[in-house]
């Protein structure tokens, strides 16, 4: 149903959604303990953002699972390939989205998910449609959404411009722009200084080749500006923030195959260097970091076997990717939280034949192994976002079903 790169070694085919949620949560880095958020985007990137003055931190810290999903409500508008952030009230942001297949199901609406209450409602419209563009949660409590697009030429230019979400009044506003054009499927990584680099991507209407060009984006100033270019060239890779403020840039696609490189960009440099490689090359694959600084690294495609079900640890202190237990499923394009309790919880995607999975399955960093948890509803999801709330429950939104269908549903894991 949803093909990835693969036919006669070029090009893209069908929908290629990096889906990755990274959820930082009840960590202590050289910072108070409390209940974090991620900052959850389409790109694989990362943040670990303290949220404030939160009444429920230590139920999140604390949650017991039930380990099952329950119905969370309906969004307001049918949507995949979106964005969802967590801001600084709890509340969640969703923007954009949208199908390759229809265009007119391409989105620019937005809307708010409060966990209190278990309801959607719409807030103001993106000022331009995009699918596949990052959302990240800047100090200043704004939301940057920065690349994505259309699908259409004229939106080339366009989509260069970033926006900024702002909370307090519900709108978007222009920000600065791209400086090397407009990329979808690239990531945007929140430093520990509150700048955010954007790397990699690909000019999808042109299907030019990828550049390892990247960025960073001042909230102060609001600007762009060009950084040191990646040592590999790439899109659909993963963004990780370390504990040690780098972050780790892994596998992705690269002209006409996946690649299992990984660098890191190492901000007091304005530079990448690299780092070790994984043990296979892959993309549209998760990369979560885990309570003890280690980064699980988790299914996506290889282009030969389409869906693979092996994951592997890196280890900042040697630089190393190690396998670790595989998947009891094969997927891509899936969905991977840390939960309160340290275990990462890894939900949908696609198998190898492009169906779309139902199963959930729970890495154990303790074990090394991967167990099965209740299944999501339907006939599961891809493309959707999922993201932990800060009564420590994850998220299901939207994503595709096995038919094809848009979905507005959403799910609560628990």
């Amino acid at each position: 149903m949803r093909n990835y790169i693969r036919e006669k070694g070029s090009g893209m085919y069908g929908l290629m959604t990096e889906r990755l949620c990274l959820v930082l949560g009840c960590l202590c880095f050289a910072m108070p303990c409390g209940c974090k958020s991620a900052v959850h985007v389409t790109d694989g990137s990362v943040a670990d953002a303290v949220v404030a003055g939160q009444s429920d931190a230590e139920i999140c810290c604390s949650a017991v699972f039930r380990g099952a999903f329950s119905s969370a409500g309906t969004m307001a508008a049918p949507r995949a390939g979106h964005a969802a952030t967590l801001l600084g009230d709890g509340r969640l942001l969703i923007v954009g989205g949208d199908d390759v297949t229809n265009k007119s199901l391409r989105v620019g609406s937005a809307e708010l998910y409060d966990s209190g209450t278990g309801t959607f409602t719409a807030t103001g419209n993106l000022l331009d449609i995009r699918s596949f563009a990052t959302a990240t949660l800047l100090g200043n409590q704004k939301v940057l959404v920065a690349g994505g697009g259309d699908g259409s030429i004229a939106d080339v230019l366009s989509d260069v411009q970033a926006e900024l979400y702002d909370a307090l009044t519900g709108t978007f506003s222009a920000t600065g722009s791209l400086t090397a054009g407009q990329r979808v499927y690239n990531t945007a990584t929140l430093l520990l200084d509150g700048s955010v680099l954007v790397a990699g991507g690909i000019p999808i209407i042109s299907l030019a080749p990828t550049d390892g060009h990247a960025d960073l984006y001042d909230a102060e100033g609001g600007t762009f500006s060009a950084t040191g270019n990646m040592e590999v060239t790439r899109f659909l890779h993963t963004g990780t923030l370390l504990a040690n403020g780098r972050v780790l840039i892994a596998g992705g696609y690269n002209v006409d195959s996946g690649n299992a490189s990984a660098e890191l960009f190492d901000p007091s440099a304005g530079a990448f260097v690299s780092t070790g490689s994984m043990t296979v090359a892959r993309y549209a694959h998760t990369a979560t970091l885990l309570a003890d600084g280690r980064v699980l690294v988790a299914g996506g495609s290889d282009k030969i076997s389409d869906a693979l079900g092996s994951a592997e640890l890196y280890d900042p202190a040697t630089g190393t990717f190690t396998t670790t237990g595989s998947m009891i499923a094969g997927r891509y394009d899936h969905s991977a939280t840390l939960l309160c309790d340290g275990r990462v919880l890894v939900a949908g995607g696609q198998d190898g034949n492009g169906s779309v999975l139902t199963s959930a399955e729970l890495y154990d960093p303790s074990s090394g192994t991967f167990s099965a948890t209740d299944a999501l509803a339907g006939s599961g999801r891809v493309g959707h976002t999922a993201t932990r709330l800060c009564n420590g429950k994850v998220l299901m939104a939207g994503g595709w079903d096995a038919s094809g269908n848009l979905l507005a549903t959403a799910e609560l894991y628990e």
